[in-house]
């Protein structure tokens, strides 16, 4: 009998195969006490757990395809630099010196100490990174248990779809490696990890399906749909022919989207069109020239702190961007100053000054609040990125500003650093242009004044839907609320849009939703021309747009701007906006 079950589709596609159920093998954590004599073996033990858990993750580094997106490599080198803080490294060393236990019951006794401070910090940005802890922290104990691989079976995983409770950045990326057609996991969301790397590995996959092991067996046959959230179990022959068809139809879109590559990004009726891509590391710059983008409108340089011991200098800043440039051959680069805090920190002992950890840090001391409080943290970026800005086209970004007194005390500060390097005969644009990261409902209400002191705006939709609807975009509790159509969020969009208009200044979107082909066309029925996304992205993107007439879809944005707050008929009228082909 045919089963239909329904998830959250995350990465698009259709899969095809028979469920593999992936069972994981136990860990023991059984604490044994240990004589003084045995502690130095014991802790020898671990260090071995520990450089064999970080070599997995080095094998499943170099596994990832060139091609991949930099959110790819981001979440394993994030694992990697966990094995190596002294949170793992070090202080499971110091509870079995002094509790005489072995390492096993050391790493439990320590996930259990992080898991009530990240706990007791009641902010749901960090429910995500205490589970990165609890991945690495099995790999570790794992590898403890004579090095017992994470998952059994992977080499049977070819032309299967993996049905799991939660999978880790490792698994997803093996799957590629291993031939996996799709995945199903009972929890997870929209912006879940695996989510992520599911839609840049270009992997079908469906999570939010609760207790799905439970009635689907090994070895039945499955089809998935990414793109509806739609699975079967033991599909129907007719069932099955019509997913085949599908399948074939989705392939050959894709396999045609190449051949927008040199074509002209242009609707039917005349509006030009810029598409440019968000880039972090060295890897994307291929997946960018592929796909023939605009530029770079997004360049993330947080990675420039988190993966270093120590704070980057101005000289390490400048041989980056200036790399970045010559990769570029004359496009522009737009360069975010550096966006830490929340989720994203630097290593403990790093950061000058020592600051305490933040009681919501998605609240706190983060983006340009840091960048502000801390200017020797800051004026060596800034000193890079005006140098660099000599060496070719350069726009500097600006992140979460909230208000005009931020955006005066930063163009001061840059005045300044203007005037030292002037001092020391020191070459750059003095007229590069400058621009603020929209994604606070504050900034996006104010933004007619941004807009009259700065060159440019870039709207983050990520953290601008998350803030205006006080949702955790990665807490599964609350993620299905996370709803880019709220037409709170779309008034803040267009408010920030038509504040570019009426000033003559550019208006980008760097967030997921300038990607996301379920939302392109309204936004650009909102005036939006200029959207930057993950290359992998762009072609499907463009596809979308191109086949469009702004004319014909402004009534139905307009309609949605107006409508009630009731979700099924905001996604009415998304679908009659995307159903319009226009060719």
């Amino acid at each position: 009998m045919s089963l239909m079950f329904t998830g959250i589709g995350v990465s698009r596609g259709i899969a095809i195969g028979e469920a593999y159920l992936l069972r994981r093998n136990q860990i023991d954590v059984t604490s044994r006490a240990l004589t003084k004599k045995a502690v130095p073996a014991e802790i020898r033990r671990l260090k071995r757990a520990l450089k064999s858990a970080r070599n997995q993750l080095l094998t499943t580094r170099d596994n990832i395809p060139k091609d991949a997106a930099a959110d790819v490599s981001a979440f394993i080198e994030t694992h990697i630099l966990m094995l190596d803080d002294a949170m793992l490294a070090q202080r499971p060393i110091e509870i079995i010196k002094a509790e005489l236990i072995n390492a096993e019951a050391a790493m439990q006794q320590q996930r259990e100490e992080l898991g009530r401070v990240f706990g007791s910090m009641e902010d749901t940005y960090l429910a995500t990174r205490i589970d990165d802890v609890n991945h690495v922290i099995d790999s570790v104990l794992r590898a403890l248990d004579d090095g017992i691989d994470d998952v059994v079976g992977s080499e049977n995983w070819k032309g299967q779809i993996i049905v799991a409770d939660d999978l880790t950045p490792a698994d997803t990326v093996a799957m590629q490696h291993h031939g996996v057609v799709g995945f199903i996991t009972e929890t997870g969301g929209q912006l879940s990890h695996t989510a992520i790397l599911a839609r840049s590995l270009g992997i079908p996959a469906i999570v939010g399906v609760p207790d799905i092991r439970r009635y689907v067996k090994a070895g039945e046959t499955l089809t998935l749909d990414g793109a509806g959230g739609l699975i079967m179990a033991e599909p129907t022959d007719d069932m099955l022919v019509d997913y085949k068809r599908q399948q074939k139809e989705y392939r050959l879109k894709q396999k045609g989207l190449s051949k927008l590559i040199d074509a002209d990004a242009i609707t039917l009726d005349g509006v030009a069109l810029k598409l440019s891509a968000n880039i972090e590391m060295e890897e994307d710059f291929k997946a960018l020239k592929r796909v023939n983008a605009d530029g770079v409108g997004l360049y993330r340089t947080e990675f420039l702190y988190m993966n270093s011991d120590t704070v980057p200098t101005e000289q390490e800043h400048f041989k980056v961007y200036t790399k970045v440039l010559r990769a570029l051959k004359g496009s522009t680069l737009t360069i975010r100053t550096v966006d830490l805090g929340a989720d994203k920190q630097m290593r403990p002992g790093v950061a000058p000054g020592n600051r305490p950890l933040s009681h919501n840090p998605a609240l706190g001391l983060r983006g340009i609040r840091l960048c502000l409080s801390d200017t020797p943290l800051f004026v060596p970026q800034l000193r890079a990125i005006l140098r660099a800005s000599a060496k070719g086209p350069i726009r500097m970004l600006i992140p979460m500003l909230t208000n005009i007194n931020e955006v005066d005390q930063c163009l001061k500060l840059v005045e300044q650093v203007k005037l030292k390097l002037a001092e020391e005969n020191i070459d750059f644009d003095n007229d590069m242009p400058i621009g603020a990261m929209i994604e606070v409902p504050a900034a996006a209400v104010s933004a007619r004044l941004f807009a009259e002191r700065l060159d440019f705006l870039s709207i983050g939709t990520n953290d601008l839907i998350q803030y205006t609807l006080a949702i955790d975009r990665v807490d599964d509790q609350v993620n299905y609320l996370y709803d880019p159509l709220n037409p709170a969020v779309l008034q803040l969009i267009k408010m920030t849009i038509d504040a570019g208009l009426k000033a003559n200044i550019p208006v980008a979107m760097c967030g997921e939703m300038a990607g996301d082909v379920r939302y392109v066309r309204i936004l650009l029925g909102l005036g939006l021309t200029d959207f930057s996304m993950p290359p992998n992205l762009l072609l499907e993107t463009k596809k979308c747009l191109t086949s469009a007439r702004r004319s014909s879809i402004k009534k139905h944005v307009n309609l949605l701007l107006t409508s009630s707050h009731n979700p099924q008929e905001r996604h009415r009228l998304l679908d009659k906006i995307n159903s319009t082909n226009d060719n």
